[in-house]
């Protein structure tokens, strides 16, 4: 491992604004698509102790659709919009239920923040939004972040929670974030499906040529961001001046050993791009 990786992994330790991000990959049992309450649980205990240890956290957390499915009884993924919205309608205030619960155990408070992209490309509802964050966290509550499924629509969705994501942490002023995914990190080409692709623990710089190592592809029936909107991520974040990693989300205590600075993941150094403008980005890109 390279010094400057050593010494920015040494440096996650004291990173005090934090955003993990987890998808209903990690969230669900593959057999069923039903919600996983014992990671859930385990989810919830690291947080509150990253709480303890006085940093700010934010969740943005998928699996309001795959909760949808468990209380409705259908094993089948949705496909058009109006049944992924039905389903997102009963499963987050399943999925908000069962984190208020849990996090109430470890006597932290939870709250839900639900966006659209017109929430955040709207100055004033943009300002909102930021503020009631900053209210949030100054109270000592745990902010739990999804897409408003209910009511996006294609136009105006951001697509996946990675790059959601990234926005929040560039709203807030996030100095970390952590993407919780069912892949160890970025490989220079599908590991799932070449065993010769080359894992990457560490990315200074995105580049053009890292970008086409993008998949927009998923090996998971629950999931939807793929490598390439994970690279997206990437770039939102490092750009507004955060780091990211990347890391596998089937033992959520990785977060744990990520903030402690063990090599686990990958690494994307933050690069604070002045030129950079997070409503210029959602604009163009969504």
């Amino acid at each position: 491992m390279e010094q400057t990786e050593l010494v920015s992994r040494s440096q996650l330790k004291n990173k005090k604004r934090v955003v993990i991000k987890i998808g209903s990959s990690s969230l669900t049992h593959p057999e069923t698509g039903d919600l996983n309450l014992m990671k859930i649980e385990k989810l919830v205990r690291v947080i509150s102790d990253l709480k303890g240890s006085g940093k700010d956290v934010v969740l943005v957390s998928s699996g309001a659709i795959a909760a949808g499915r468990q209380a409705l009884g259908s094993k089948t993924r949705p496909v058009t919009i109006s049944e992924k919205q039905a389903y997102a309608a009963v499963g987050q205030a399943r999925l908000m239920m069962v984190y208020q619960k849990i996090f109430s155990e470890y006597n932290q408070t939870a709250a839900q923040v639900l966006l659209t992209k017109n929430t955040m490309v709207n100055d004033n509802t943009r300002y909102n939004a930021q503020n009631t964050f900053d209210e949030l966290l100054k109270l000592g509550a745990i902010p739990i972040v999804n897409e408003n499924d209910t009511v996006s629509t294609h136009e105006i969705q951001f697509g996946d929670n990675d790059r959601l994501s990234a926005i929040v942490a560039a709203l807030i002023g996030a100095d970390l974030l952590v993407l919780l995914s069912d892949i160890d990190g970025l490989y220079s080409d599908d590991p799932r499906s070449n065993p010769d692709a080359r894992f990457i623990s560490y990315v200074g710089e995105i580049t053009s040529d890292l970008l086409e190592m993008g998949k927009a592809s998923t090996g998971s029936d629950v999931g939807t961001g793929g490598m390439a909107a994970k690279l997206a991520a990437a770039r939102i974040a490092t750009d507004s001046g955060s780091d990211m990693i990347i890391a596998n989300g089937d033992d959520v205590e990785i977060v744990e050993k990520i903030v402690a600075g063990e090599t686990k993941g990958t690494l994307f150094l933050a690069h604070a791009n002045l030129d950079f403008d997070l409503m210029d980005y959602i604009n163009n890109q969504y």
